[in-house]
């Protein structure tokens, strides 16, 4: 079995990451949380164990804030990128605009959490466009 690595980073690439093993859980969701910490109506994240998760870059793991009883948000101290949330649990969520290669097949999210926090005007078009 083919073990997958994934990498990506922030946008002034001071905060990187190199994920190693099978991605779970890819979802989007459009809480007000997620809406809150990425600045976009709906957020797309994918799992990994912490142990997976590697800080390679330049400025090593991200800076974070805690935005709940079980996580913290985690961004880049220098261009304010949002990057994921490290939860209490032994999981890093990755938000997927920062991989490199973020359109892999094992990265589609399988499902959306708080489909009805979405704006009334957002809808999927018959062919499948937003």
């Amino acid at each position: 079995m083919k073990v997958s690595s994934f990498e990506g980073g922030c946008l002034c690439a001071n905060i990187r990451f190199r994920a190693v093993g099978p991605a779970s859980n890819p979802h989007t969701c459009s809480c007000r949380m997620c809406q809150r910490h990425t600045g976009a109506l709906t957020a797309a994240w994918v799992e990994f164990p912490r142990d997976s998760v590697s800080w390679i870059g330049p400025g090593g793991s991200p800076a974070t804030w805690r935005s709940s009883p079980r996580s913290s948000r985690a961004f880049c101290p220098i261009c304010g990128s949002s990057v994921g949330a490290i939860d209490d649990d032994p999981v890093i969520a990755l938000l997927l605009g920062n991989f490199d290669s973020a359109r892999r097949k094992q990265l589609a999210a399988v499902s959306h959490s708080y489909v009805s926090a979405r704006p009334r005007w957002w809808h999927v078009h018959s062919d499948g466009e937003v």
